[in-house]
Parts: C-alpha cells; sequence; structure tokens
C-alpha cells in the first residue's frame, strides 16, 4: 500500500511540475503576488515609466508580496506569460495577479504605485494579512 501512495505522489508532483512549465505564473501560486508588465519590447517607453513608479515602492511591494514578472518580445517565457493570462502580444498591458493565481487588474497604460496598492490592500486575503 505505501508503493501505491508513493506512486500517487510521484504523479501528482508529476502534473504539478507540468503545469508550471505550461504556466510560469504556477510557481507563485499562494505565496507572492504578481505585476506582469507585457510589450512588445523591453525599450518602451512605457515599460520605463512602470519601472519606474515601482523602483520607488520597493519597500511597500515587499510588505505586500509582490514580484515583477516581464515579458517583452517574442521569447518562449514572455509567450506563456501571456498565454496564461490571454494577453495579446503586440500591446502593452500590466496585470496584477493574487496570490490565488487569479488576474485582479489588467491596465493598458502604466500604474502607480499607489493605486496598485490600493487594489491590493482591498483584497481579502491582504486584509486577513494585516490583521495578523
Amino acid at each position: 500500500m505505501a508503493c501505491g501512495w508513493r506512486m500517487i505522489g510521484a504523479m501528482l508532483l508529476g502534473v504539478t511540475a507540468a503545469q508550471a512549465a505550461e504556466n510560469p505564473l504556477a510557481r507563485d501560486r499562494w505565496r507572492s503576488r504578481v505585476l506582469v508588465i507585457s510589450a512588445p519590447e523591453a525599450g518602451d517607453p512605457r515599460v520605463t515609466a512602470q519601472r519606474g513608479a515601482l523602483e520607488k515602492a520597493r519597500a511597500g511591494m515587499k510588505e505586500r508580496d509582490l514580484v515583477i514578472r516581464e515579458a517583452f518580445g517574442d521569447t518562449p517565457e514572455a509567450r506563456r506569460l501571456r498565454a496564461a493570462l490571454g494577453l495579446p502580444g503586440d500591446g502593452f498591458r500590466v496585470v496584477l495577479v493574487g496570490k490565488d493565481g487569479e488576474a485582479k487588474r489588467t491596465e493598458t497604460a502604466p500604474i502607480r504605485a499607489d493605486a496598485l496598492f490600493e487594489t491590493i490592500d482591498a483584497m481579502p486575503m491582504r486584509r486577513d494579512e494585516r490583521r495578523h
């Protein structure tokens, strides 16, 4: 019987690894909120503006368990990130993904850090985190 449980466990781990390979956001689920910045190229002025807004807000990002993932160009990783969120490859998008792995906010222009933090702070999971 123990051998059967090991086999089931190995199968479940295999599915999890496969899912993570297909969806690069899977590794952050239940650990971090993710801000995905997507653009046709890293040199897009909106990318520069978004990075600048976030650079000034590092402490707030850390406090909210927020990490950044970038999808630029047509790399395999960029395609997987866009596919996971249903994003086009030819436009600028900023997507906030909750710890549950679901998109919570999508913008077509850079988002101010305070507006991003307001969205996060209104989430039920974040309110629970602040109480404990």
